[in-house]
């Protein structure tokens, strides 16, 4: 033990102890680090690090940007009273993938908090967007942090030591601040919606969809939606930041040019251009479902900053050819670009920390939705004016000329009968419309079975009718056996046949209108059963295998066999609301089958879920 201790004390001595006693200290300007390109050291082999190894960060932030190395951080903290002192350590960026937090105490304990947004929101120590560790010095105790950090995203690591007391009332004010920020969102989604319903103006939707990505996109990065609304959707959280700035920039232009009026025809290239960035955008947004936040978060940033600058460019030469609309719009671009300067300022200790300038880019984002919602209102009162104009000047032609008034109504007559006509033939081509991209937002593109989505929704439906019936939920988990291998082989093209061959082949099985079964993801299937017992689960499980085994699957000359391995569950759920234990129990006996050497069926009984 004694010799563990040695490379403790010999490289904390080096170091300077922060005095926790201040209800808030900066731990920035304290902090040395190592860089670890290779990710191969752990707590062992950084402690015993020769002090040369060790850099002293010079600066008020401790940022390192994009880099795929992983680096180590440590200080020192120390409690001069003669009473026990309890503090937290605050990670201010939320969307760091990997942060390990050891507390090393003299003695040679050490206290390990993994954390990061790679692994599920309710393993951290303490629930907060933010990461938070907790630590307990007792009376004239020193204790060395070492922190182990490594991201996809910029390797940013702003910490903060805090007293409870002092930060729980800040914490509540950027709750309140951020609350205050979606409230305004909400509420102007919810006025563009109803005037868009009132007039029909295609612009208020992208108005929509602008004002929607946005936060969704603030809200990612500060870590409210991993909190709220995906905490064990690891891998999603950090595309979903991607998957918004896309729709951000999509939405953006769209509205744009709508709101500038970007002709096809008297401003060709300016629109080709636009649209050009809109494709790309989503272009990015469908890649951010499938690629690694780290290949698409660079491009996605540089469309961004294009993005800004050619809808400022637009907007100033508009304001400049004397359209009124474009003053609002550059004037609320420029609110939300204020707001990003801030808060770089911010970052740079140029402007002092405070509720105001930490969430600059929120203030500044609000500013712009009123802004714009502002400008919107304005157009369509001066529409309103230009059609009050109208009439007025009808009005006095028709004074001028009574002997053609009955021919002029009888032609208004034949215009409103038109109008109207249209706006039924539109209204039924929107609700055609509705009816099917609702049909393909619950169809995996692919099988034609029903996607994901569906099946959450479907499946909260059956459990609660089963729990209210108490009959019987079966559920069955199909995975096609050593897929990964028959792409690799094959190519993916004829996996993708594969895929189509095994859903035809599972819906060739089912009797029942009820049944329902769905791609779960990749090659995996989920099929739901209701009011079907344990036993008669096993029997359709066993049927779809075998029929997967018999059915031949054709690849030019050569005939195929594909297995798959079912694991099957059935429950009578005594708790409403609790249908994830079922799935996890039917992902159990799935992974029993695959260990029990697959091409088989096992299954899992569980009384009370």
């Amino acid at each position: 033990m004694a010799f563990m201790l040695l490379p403790v004390i010999a490289h904390a001595t080096q170091l300077t102890a922060l005095d926790v006693t201040n209800g808030r200290t900066q731990v920035s300007p304290h902090v040395e680090f190592i860089e670890d390109p290779n990710l191969g050291l752990d707590l062992l082999s950084v402690v015993q690090q020769p002090a040369s190894r060790w850099r002293k960060n010079h600066d008020n932030q401790v940022n390192f940007g994009y880099t795929d190395s992983a680096y180590w951080l440590r200080y020192r903290l120390i409690n001069p009273d003669d009473y026990k002192a309890f503090r937290l350590i605050e990670f201010s960026y939320s969307v760091l993938d990997y942060l390990d937090v050891y507390l090393q105490r003299t003695d040679g304990t050490t206290v390990h908090h993994a954390m990061g947004d790679k692994l599920p929101f309710h393993q951290r120590p303490l629930i907060s967007r933010n990461f938070l560790v907790p630590i307990e010095l007792d009376a004239q105790e020193m204790i060395t942090v070492y922190v182990r950090v490594k991201t996809s995203s910029s390797t940013q690591v702003p910490m903060t030591i805090w007293d409870p007391q002092e930060y729980y009332p800040v914490s509540q004010s950027r709750t309140i601040f951020h609350g205050i920020y979606f409230g305004i969102t909400l509420v102007m989604v919810l006025y563009s919606l109803f005037v868009y319903r009132a007039v029909q103006e295609s612009v208020y939707l992208y108005y929509v969809a602008f004002i929607i990505s946005l936060p969704m996109f603030i809200a990612s990065i500060n870590g409210f939606s991993f909190q709220y609304l995906w905490p064990y959707a690891t891998t999603w959280n950090d595309r979903a930041m991607v998957f918004a700035l896309g729709g951000t920039v999509a939405s953006g232009i769209t509205f744009a040019m709508k709101f500038l009026s970007v002709s096809r025809v008297d401003d060709k290239w300016t629109y080709r251009y636009l649209s050009s960035l809109v494709a790309i955008a989503l272009g990015l947004m469908l890649i951010s479902i499938f690629v690694d936040y780290a290949v698409l978060i660079r491009p996605t940033i540089i469309l961004s900053i294009i993005f800004c600058s050619s809808l400022l460019i637009l907007a100033g030469a508009r304001v400049l050819s004397g359209d009124r609309s474009a003053r609002y719009f550059i004037l609320a671009w420029i609110s939300m670009l204020s707001g990003g300067i801030v808060l770089s300022l911010n970052k740079f200790t140029i402007l002092p920390q405070n509720i105001f300038t930490e969430n600059a880019t929120q203030i500044g984002s609000a500013l712009e939705i009123i802004l714009l919602s502002i400008a919107l209102a304005d157009r369509l009162n001066r529409e309103k004016l230009k059609t009050f104009a109208a009439q007025q000047e009808s009005l006095e032609k028709e004074r001028e000329a009574r002997a053609s008034q009955e021919q002029m109504l009888k032609v208004q007559r034949e215009a409103n009968t038109l109008l109207e006509q249209r706006v039924e033939e539109r209204t039924r081509e929107l609700a055609d419309l509705n009816k099917q991209l609702l049909e393909l937002s619950a169809t995996d593109a692919l099988t034609g079975l029903k996607n994901r989505r569906h099946f959450d929704e479907v499946f909260q439906q059956y459990y609660t009718a089963a729990y209210r019936h108490q009959q019987p939920l079966a559920m069955l988990l199909l995975d096609i056996d050593h897929f990964k291998d028959f792409n690799d082989n094959h190519g993916h093209a004829v996996g993708d046949d594969c895929l189509v061959m095994i859903a035809e082949t599972i819906q060739s099985q089912l009797s029942r209108p009820q049944d329902m079964v769905a791609r779960f993801g990749g090659e995996e299937f989920v099929l739901l059963l209701p009011d079907t017992d344990n036993q008669g689960a096993c029997v359709v499980a066993e049927r779809i295998r075998q029929q997967v085994v018999v059915t031949p699957f054709r690849l030019a000359e050569e005939v195929l066999h594909v297995t798959v391995s079912i694991g099957v569950s059935s429950i009578i759920p005594s708790r409403v609301q609790k249908q994830k234990s079922l799935f996890e129990l039917t992902d159990q006996a799935l992974y029993k089958a695959k260990e029990s050497g697959r091409n088989q069926i096992q299954a899992l009984i569980e009384n009370t879920p």
